[in-house]
């Protein structure tokens, strides 16, 4: 079974993350840029649903025992080149010519939170799963990038006590700072909701594209401009 896979239904793509806990790593990374490039080649879709086939959890972010395997064996090139690889996949959400709506489907920590805020809508289910920026307890700064397209998700006065608390909140508190379009009641509702919301754009792609460059245009000079430096420093930050 393959890491991402992914189908159409009606004009629409579902994006499934397929790897249990679908934690990021190099296999992860290369697999969400084939299937995004995939699902723009089919003229006829306009918009894509993120989601994981876990009923547990959406994505609990970086992939914690490769890490530790690359960086015991002092690989930073594996480390940095991943790194670089994940803001491909941000960045190519960002700039995609289409809506991206994430379709939460349970626990979304650190880079799989992160990862629903590069895209542009969200919807969560509020029977399970919490959404969490643990990284102030795991000692990991945000890259530059990522601090400017969580902010374009949350309110920043809502960024700014998730980030320096590590908190664990729900769908119904992420819905009520309108972090998501709606807090749907579970699983069934999550899709159908996302899916419906899908169905109501039917823009095309060359406008849709260039609107997102034009409005994304600061976050990915930013994660361009900055983002290296922290980048290619990062396996003396983890090692320290």
């Amino acid at each position: 079974m393959a890491v991402v896979e992914w189908k159409k239904e009606g004009n629409a793509a579902i994006l499934y993350m397929n790897n249990g806990e679908n934690r990021h790593n190099p296999d992860f990374a290369a697999g969400m840029l084939d299937a995004l490039e995939a699902i723009k080649a089919d003229s006829t879709i306009t918009a894509t649903v993120l989601t994981s086939t876990d009923p547990k959890n959406f994505s609990l972010g970086i992939d914690v025992p490769w890490l530790g395997e690359r960086m015991n064996a002092k690989d930073d090139k594996a480390i940095r080149d991943f790194m670089y690889a994940m803001n491909d996949v941000f960045r190519s959400l960002l700039l995609y010519p289409m809506p991206v709506i994430a379709a939460i489907n349970g626990h979304a920590f650190g880079n799989g939170a992160i990862l629903s805020c590069a895209c542009d809508f969200r919807f969560m289910k509020s029977d399970r799963g919490y959404f969490c920026f643990p990284e102030v307890d795991l000692g990991i700064p945000f890259l530059p990038g990522m601090i400017a397209w969580v902010k374009k998700a949350f309110p920043y006065y809502k960024f700014q006590e998730m980030k320096y608390t590590g908190r664990r909140v729900g769908a119904l508190e992420l819905a009520e700072h309108h972090v998501l379009e709606k807090a749907s009641a579970d699983q069934d509702e999550l899709m159908k909701d996302a899916l419906a919301f899908a169905a109501t754009f039917n823009k095309k792609r060359g406008i849709f594209g260039e609107m997102k460059k034009r409005m994304h245009k600061h976050i990915v000079e930013i994660m361009e401009k900055e983002d290296p430096a922290f980048i290619d420093a990062l396996f003396l930050l983890v090692t320290d």
